[in-house]
């Protein structure tokens, strides 16, 4: 068991996969939902690199934290030296474990230095022109079978798990039962390790497209509007006390005695 005080380490996590333990992951984006996650009770966390800081650490808490190293296109990443020192970098900060989806000799490297490595499997977004799209992944024997043998040859070079993204779910179950790796699925059924979802979704407060396997539980859209037009009728209000000169009010400023002030002026001639 995990102290209390603790948080997990990937020891841990790979005993939860043993004990058949469910993975709650989120993404998230904000010191506000980092620390909410925390208190919630969330088992995991992916921060993007961009968004991870030793105050998103903190608010993060005792949440075991998935750092994104961005991918080539993404960022400006290149080559192994590239990723490990960025690696080592995240890991000072306290980064747990780190989301790689470069080359397979890249994620060896990161492998061989001990740096726990979650690779991606199935719809992979930052390579997906290879498979058609935005799109499912597996869902012919061929197509599948290469599913398999993607997740076989990240086991072959040490990493610790692997986002398994939009697979069947009877393919996912096979996947996640005949691999020691975490398998964070998203959109690939109720038996991988891990359900993984975007705290926008959750939230309901996604731009642009939703997908299928995304749940919402509040409806922070309406919220955030509803916040908007208040943000907007403050500032409507603030422009017509400046106009009619109802503000500043005496609260608002700073006195001065009048002997102070006549002292002021009298060499001055006012």
């Amino acid at each position: 068991m995990v102290s209390k005080n603790t948080r997990p380490t990937v020891a841990d996590v790979r005993a939860m996969k043993g004990r058949g333990h469910k993975i709650s992951m989120l993404y998230v984006t904000s010191l506000e939902e980092a620390a909410a996650a925390d208190a919630a009770g969330v088992d995991m966390l992916s921060i993007e690199g961009r968004f991870f800081s030793p105050e998103m650490r903190e608010a993060a808490g005792r949440c075991f934290v998935q750092v994104g190293l961005p991918y080539g296109p993404a960022g400006n990443l290149v080559t192994a030296e590239d990723y490990l020192k960025t690696a080592y970098h995240f890991m000072r900060i306290g980064g747990d474990c780190f989301y790689s989806a470069a080359s397979l000799d890249i994620q060896k490297t990161l492998c061989d230095n001990a740096v726990p490595v979650v690779a991606h499997v199935g719809l992979i977004p930052s390579q997906c022109t290879w498979t058609g799209g935005f799109k499912a992944v597996g869902r012919t024997a061929e197509s599948a079978r290469a599913v398999w043998d993607h997740v076989k040859r990240l086991e072959t070079i040490g990493c610790f798990g692997a986002e398994l993204e939009v697979v069947p779910d009877r393919i996912a179950e096979l996947i996640t039962r005949s691999t020691p790796m975490i398998m964070l699925g998203m959109g690939a059924g109720p038996h991988a390790d891990a359900q993984y979802l975007f705290s926008e979704d959750v939230l309901g407060h996604t731009s642009g497209h939703k997908p299928r396997h995304a749940k919402t539980y509040r409806n922070f859209a309406a919220e955030y509007e509803r916040l908007q037009r208040e943000r907007i009728a403050a500032y409507r209000e603030f422009i017509s006390d400046v106009k009619i000169g109802t503000y500043p009010e005496p609260q608002h400023v700073v006195s001065i005695a009048d002997e102070e002030l006549a002292a002021f002026k009298a060499p001055l001639g006012l």
